[in-house]
Order: structure tokens, then C-alpha cells, then sequence
């Protein structure tokens, strides 16, 4: 079912926006485009195949991404309000784009920045609890929560020295989040990453079940914890990290889909990553069809998943179904 409906709201966000094009012309445009022939004007042409198609996988990819890796977290941590940007990736994805605005980069050099500086803000993450001999959840996640507010000091200090007039501007609206630049090229640079970490948690899934019963449980059954914590960690990270310096930060998706697919099929991550993914897909490409359709302009997408998120997390909480296990 899920399956399907995202096949119908992809064809959806081919069709709709700011130029209307009809499901005829759609079928006729991949018809031409496959065999060669121009069934439909080059602008629809155009309009499908160079601005919706990147932007419609770019949606799925991403939300997947988001969706699987927040599911991880909260599996590995144990903890229902764990989000995908835990130790710092968002943060320091923003710095990177923020430096590469101040810089005058193009967007792709905006990109390689903000992945860049993404994983630093990990890699400082998870390098203080090992200098201070205390590598626990607890210690990483404060760990997190520290470079994480140091990213944003530094953030902070780089939006007071940008241009009010075109910089800052720049980087406020990066930091909303939005599909808008995606393009053939920058899509096909990020979604190996996305693929290689998507494809090794999904194998991991049964794994993730049983670290999310405790340390004691996995190691009777003969998992080297900290190992596949690390591995779950790299593969989550590496996920949000190339999601973030395509869109920028699209905050909720990695904090609520994990618990709408835990409702509908329950805690076993067998079940629940996958199908995560698959709601993650749907819902970010629905965000996005509305930020293109509901005005002239474009919405954010980091406003609209809070607006739709937000509700849907207070369901969640009233109906006590916010359970990891």
C-alpha cells in the first residue's frame, strides 16, 4: 500500500505546480523521451525531465534517508525523542554552507562544504567521549549537544560578518531547507552515499532489534556492541550528512515517521526501517508538492514539516504509543 501510494504521489508531483501538465502529456513526454521522438513542447519537456523529475527522487531519497536514519538512532539510544541531527551533523552542515555563501561558492561548492563540515561536527562528536575514556550513549549524546551548540556559536558569528543585503539572506533560506537548486548533477554526486548507507542499515535491520534491547541483551546473543554502534552510527550519519547539503536541514521527518511506522507495524526494526523509509519517502515528496503548489513563491520545507509534523507527533503522544520496544 505504501508502495503505491508513493507511485501515485510521484506522478502527482510530475504533473502539478506553477505550470500544470496533464497525465497525457506526462506518458507522452517519457514516451518521446525513451524512443527518441518529441511528443510534447520542449518547455514541459523541460519542466519534467531538468526541474521535477531531480527534484521528485531528490524528495524520495531524502526523506528515506532521514526517516531510515532517525529510526537507528532511536534503536541504538534507546530513546523515542532521538533525531537523525543528534551529534551535531545539521549544525555543522549549516557552518559549512554559511562559509561557502561568505565565500561567494557556487552550489556546488556549497554542497561539498556543508558535507564537509557535517561529518567534522560528528567526527568531534563522537571523538570527545573516547578522550575522556567514557564512551557510553549518554556521554556521546552530550557530546553532541556540545558541538552541536558550538556549531552553532560559530554559525551565529558568521551571519553577524555576512552581507545583511545578499549573504544572510543566503544563509537563512539554506537553513530552512528547500529542493529548489537540485539539479541532474548534484543529485547524482550525493545519492551514492545515499544508497550505500540506506542499503547497509536495511541489511543491519535484525541487528538494530537486538541493540535495542540493551548492551547486556546483544552481547549474550553475540554482537560486538560497540562495533555495530559505531557502524549504525557511520552509516546514519553519512545518510543525514549528504541529505543536509542537498536540501539543508528538514527538521521532524527523522523524529516522527520512525514512530508512525512503529504504529502501523510495530517495534521489530525488521519490519519498522523499511517501511520508515518508504513513509519517509512520502511524506517529504508531499511536503514538497505542497511547498511548490500552495502559493506563488515557494514554501520552506522545514515550515511545512513542522506544521504537519507537529500534530501528528501530539497524536502520537496522546494515543501513549511512543514506545521503542
Amino acid at each position: 500500500m505504501a508502495s503505491i501510494s508513493l507511485i501515485l504521489l510521484a506522478l502527482i508531483s510530475l504533473c502539478f505546480g506553477n505550470y500544470q501538465i496533464s497525465i497525457n502529456h506526462l506518458y507522452n513526454a517519457i514516451i518521446g523521451q525513451i524512443s527518441q521522438r518529441t511528443l510534447v513542447s520542449p518547455i514541459e519537456s523541460n519542466i519534467i525531465f531538468s526541474l521535477r523529475l531531480p527534484r521528485m527522487l531528490a524528495a524520495i531519497g531524502i526523506g528515506a534517508a532521514l526517516a531510515i536514519s532517525g529510526t537507528a538512532y532511536q534503536s541504538i539510544f534507546q530513546n523515542p525523542l532521538v533525531s537523525p541531527d543528534l551529534l551535531g551533523v545539521s549544525n555543522g552542515a549549516a557552518v559549512g554552507a554559511a562559509l561557502a555563501i561568505l565565500l561567494n561558492l557556487h552550489s556546488f561548492g556549497t554542497q561539498v562544504l556543508a558535507l564537509i563540515f557535517g561529518l567534522i561536527a560528528v567526527m568531534l562528536s563522537v571523538t570527545i567521549p573516547r578522550m575522556m575514556g567514557r564512551s557510553t550513549n549518554l556521554t556521546l549524546v552530550l557530546a553532541g549537544v556540545v558541538v552541536s551548540g558550538l556549531m552553532q556559536a560559530i554559525l551565529g558569528l558568521m551571519k553577524y560578518l555576512a552581507d545583511p543585503d545578499s549573504q544572510l539572506q543566503s544563509i537563512v533560506y539554506w537553513q530552512l531547507g528547500s529542493l529548489a537548486k537540485v539539479t541532474v548533477g548534484n543529485l547524482v554526486s550525493v545519492l551514492p552515499m545515499l544508497l550505500v548507507g540506506m542499503v547497509i542499515l536495511l541489511v543491519m535491520r535484525w541487528r538494530l532489534t537486538v541493540l535495542g534491547l540493551g548492551d547486556a541483551v546483544a552481547q549474550t546473543m553475540g554482537i560486538n556492541v560497540a562495533r555495530e554502534r559505531r557502524l549504525v552510527v557511520l552509516c546514519a550519519t553519512l545518510l543525514t550528512a549528504a541529505s543536509v547539503c542537498l536540501s539543508g536541514p528538514i527538521g521532524w521527518i527523522g523524529l516522527v515517521v520512525p514512530h508512525m511506522a512503529r504504529m502501523v507495524i510495530g517495534p521489530n526494526t525488521r519490519y519498522s526501517l523499511p517501511l520508515s523509509g518508504l513513509i519517509g519517502a512520502i511524506f517529504l515528496l508531499l511536503v514538497d508538492t505542497l511547498a511548490r503548489t500552495l502559493s506563488a513563491g515557494e514554501i520552506p520545507l522545514s515550515i511545512l514539516t513542522v506544521f504537519i509534523g507537529t500534530p501528528i507527533f501530539i497524536y502520537i503522544l496522546a494515543t501513549k504509543k511512543v514506545t521503542l520496544r
